[in-house]
């Protein structure tokens, strides 16, 4: 990013900063209306005795401040409290007296009778209280407008937000130049002739310090910038002579007053001279009106299509963006604490300025109204940024995704806890406690994305083998700083706090963040790293590991829950927003974390059950049987020791093949349904004597040929597969028959076994031709796509399969055919 966008973009975020700054002060305010109808009695502001004075002093401040009634008017000064004072003390008193009346009328002759009617009546004629929501409705409807316009110039594109810059600058000189020509004419009125010392070149009187034509000086020079300055700056008519006579006409009532004229018509030169600017400013506003409701238009035809195509979702994202809303909050922020540091500093005190108080002042004056706490919100969002991003450098690892970095997250939950606490409702002291209590609940936020980030390293680290040690350093050095932080945290707080709801919260936050449970895992992805062979245990240790961790902080969310609903319904009577928030974030709470957490919990558990049921019902892999297999595990590529045998023949570890349960109940190898169904089990009683010995005998495989091996070692030999007697092959066919037939018919049942015939009698006179016997045959591995070669024992599997499933052996029998 160049310089000049960085300039630019530093400009458009201070243009926007003023607009907030407005909407802060009518917040501050209250949008005009009352924060209390009825004041304490025994507070000293509504005692009958003090109002008097005030409204003298008022009166005697309104004479020398011009703008001080409008002050008072809108709360902006401290003579708000002064010029109202006795209008709300009569106001109080009439109120009192009114439901005084009405409360007696309503308990001798009921709630409709005449006489309460006529106590409304007269209440409502009542002039003094008129007058009072007559002023409180200006007020209001003035507030209101004035926080609209400033949203909507808050919202404007840029090459529109210059244009009302300059717009109100142009308006704001001249104003400034009619107060300056006042001032001016004033130093005026009880001073000698200033035409005359200039015609007698009176010296002495004209080159006086503290002299009129000094003290004029500053005014002359003022007025001639501000001409010029309005001359460039207005969007009016531009006309030549007028552009260059703009100077002049800002000055010219000092210039005009130094002439012998009578004082009336020089109080009016002011007004005069100001009437050309204030007539192009009208112009410009005239013409400006039809192209800013142009302008409304389109933003709003622009806001239109753009929900249409994206969503309401990415046009606020996009806006976000364009407004570079975290900046301006974060600038504003910054100016308010900057302007009431000064404030402090400037106070006419004796006691000197101590640093934790004023701190303390500035930290609550911060997040007085919901504008504060916004900016306070981008301040701490930008803080935990960076944090987040020195703990990611410092772990070597780097995620640019915005939406789950932790600057977000910061910013979203202080804002909630802010509104959810009403932080913004209460008293000073109050207010403070209040903000470090939710810092509290921030920082056991950030530790829990810290632990987010560090765990899934340790598990890459640990499953990974990785050797780096510097890794391993950095991982467990994170890991110890998130065990000891919430342990000092907790420790500090129960021996300096009292129990409490809010320390109840913390304690649940603070103890689920600590790392046990991703230490442990990562121990045992060591251990196992260690091992020579395999682990089979592994993974019923990492279940029983987890399953801890997650049910402990099923428990805290639980607790979580009720402490949630124990603060809505006992502490949150007073903040019925605060309230609200809080009943949405509990539901949101007990839907994501308590009852989809226990639905998965439950559902792993169950497929872990039932895996195990099904693994335990599977023949366990004799040693010769293993001696004969003499090849890994197809899904985790491992020495065999221990073995389960599917019901298509394939070998695996418990543990491997429990995992692929978890997913689907087919064979990773040939997609067979791995486990006999009950109706299979029925149907095929009597073929369980020759499939009981079939998984006894030990199966005679062919070698693999091995060639490929690195560094030529020989090949791991097996025993050699022998064909079996004429015998045996037609007692096996004949009970092969027998069971093929009583589900599939005995045709079916012909066509299957004369097939396995024909190949077993191809298979034999291939393998007496062939030198060698068993050496020719390749092995026929988990991952081979060749079909094993047909024999007289595979014809009697092909029947028993058949005994289970009837269309998939009629497959079988046509493709043998």
């Amino acid at each position: 990013m160049s310089m000049r966008t960085k300039v630019l973009g530093l400009v458009d975020v201070m243009m926007r900063v003023p607009p907030v700054m407005v909407i802060d002060e009518i917040l501050k305010i209250g949008m005009g209306l009352p924060t209390r109808l009825y004041p304490d009695k025994s507070s000293p502001s509504s005692s009958s005795a003090e109002p008097l004075p005030k409204t003298d002093a008022s009166a005697a401040d309104l004479d020398q401040d011009p703008f001080a009634s409008i002050k008072a008017f809108f709360g902006l000064g401290d003579g708000m409290a002064a010029a109202t004072t006795s209008a709300a003390a009569a106001a109080q008193e009439v109120l009192e007296r009114s439901i005084e009346k009405a409360s007696r009328s309503a308990q001798s002759d009921g709630i409709l009778s005449s006489g309460f009617n006529s106590l409304m009546e007269e209440l409502a004629h009542d002039e003094t209280l008129s007058d009072v929501l007559s002023i409180t409705t200006v007020k209001f409807v003035i507030c209101l407008f004035g926080f609209l316009s400033a949203a909507c110039i808050f919202m404007l594109w840029t090459r529109h937000l210059v244009m009302v810059y300059m717009f109100l600058t142009s308006l704001g000189l001249t104003f400034l130049s009619y107060w300056s020509n006042v001032s001016a004419l004033a130093l005026m009125e009880h001073s000698p002739c200033i035409l005359e010392d200039l015609m007698s070149l009176n010296t002495t009187r004209l080159l006086d310090s503290g002299g009129v034509v000094m003290s004029l000086a500053p005014h002359l020079i003022a007025q001639w910038f501000m001409g010029m300055l309005f001359a460039y700056i207005h969007l009016g008519p531009r006309y030549e002579m007028l552009q260059k006579s703009m100077p002049i006409i800002f000055a010219s009532p000092i210039l005009v007053a130094m002439l012998p004229l009578p004082a009336k018509m020089v109080q009016q030169l002011p007004l005069v001279a100001g009437f050309t600017p204030i007539i192009l400013t009208m112009i410009t506003l005239m013409h400006s009106a039809m192209e800013a409701s142009r302008t409304v238009y389109n933003g709003y035809q622009y806001a239109m299509n753009f929900v249409s195509n994206f969503g309401l979702s990415a046009l606020i994202e996009n806006e976000w963006q364009r407004l570079n809303v975290p900046n301006v909050l974060r600038v504003f922020w910054t100016i308010r604490i900057i302007q009431g540091a000064y404030a402090l500093a400037m106070a006419d005190t004796e006691e000197p300025l101590e640093l934790m108080p004023a701190t303390e002042k500035l930290l609550v004056d911060g997040c007085e109204t919901l504008t504060a706490v916004l900016g306070m919100t981008g301040v701490i969002s930008m803080i935990c940024h960076y944090i987040g991003r020195g703990f990611q450098w410092y772990l070597l690892t780097y995620d640019n995704d915005e939406e789950k970095s932790l600057g977000t997250v910061s910013a979203v939950l202080f804002y909630i806890l802010a509104l959810q606490t009403g932080l913004t409702s209460l008293a000073p002291d109050k207010r403070f406690v209040r903000l470090c209590r939710n810092l509290c609940l921030l920082m056991t936020a950030l530790l829990h994305f810290l632990h987010n980030i560090v765990s899934p390293i340790l598990m890459s680290l640990s499953a990974a083998r990785n050797p780096s040690r510097k890794r391993h350093v950095r991982a467990l050095t994170v890991c110890a700083f998130l065990v000891v932080m919430p342990v000092s945290l907790l420790y500090y707080l129960w021996s300096q706090r009292s129990i409490s709801t809010w320390l109840l919260a913390v304690t649940a936050f603070s103890v689920e963040v600590i790392v046990l449970v991703s230490l442990a895992t990562y121990t045992l992805f060591l251990l196992d790293a260690r091992r020579q062979f395999f682990w089979e245990k592994l993974d019923d240790y990492l279940y029983y590991v987890r399953a801890f961790g997650n049910s402990v902080e099923f428990c805290f969310g639980i607790l979580l829950f009720i402490n949630g609903a124990w603060i809505l319904i006992f502490e949150s009577a007073q903040n019925a927003t605060g309230g609200a928030i809080r009943a949405i974030m509990m539901c949101i709470h007990a839907y994501f974390n308590i009852w989809c957490e226990a639905r998965a919990g439950w559902s792993v558990f169950m497929k872990r059950r039932s895996a195990v049921h099904k693994i335990s019902a599977l023949p366990e892999a004799t040693a010769a049987q293993l001696q004969a297999f003499d090849d890994v595990c197809a899904i985790c590529y491992q020495e065999m020791y221990s073995a389960k045998i599917t019901r298509c023949r394939h070998f695996f570890h418990g543990v491997c093949l429990r995992k692929w349960l978890y997913v689907q109940d087919r064979c990773p190898l040939c997609h067979e349904i791995m486990m006999y169904t009950d109706k299979a089990e029925d149907n095929a009683q009597e073929t369980e004597p020759v499939v009981a010995a079939q998984a006894e005998q030990p199966l005679r495989l062919y070698p693999r040929d091995d060639g490929n091996n690195a560094g030529g070692a020989a090949p791991r030999r097996t025993p050699e597969r022998t064909a079996p007697d004429a015998p045996e092959m037609a007692a096996t066919l004949a009970n092969a028959t027998a069971a093929a037939a009583a589900v599939i018919g005995a045709e079916a049942a012909a066509a299957i076994v004369e097939s396995a015939a024909v190949a077993a009698a191809g298979s034999a006179s291939s393998s007496a031709s062939a030198s060698g016997g068993s050496s020719a045959n390749s092995y026929i591995s988990s991952t081979s796509a060749q079909p094993p070669p047909p024999t007289a024992t595979s014809a009697a599997a092909v029947a028993t399969a058949a005994a289970s499933n009837t269309s998939h052996m009629f497959r079988m029998s046509q493709e043998q055919q």
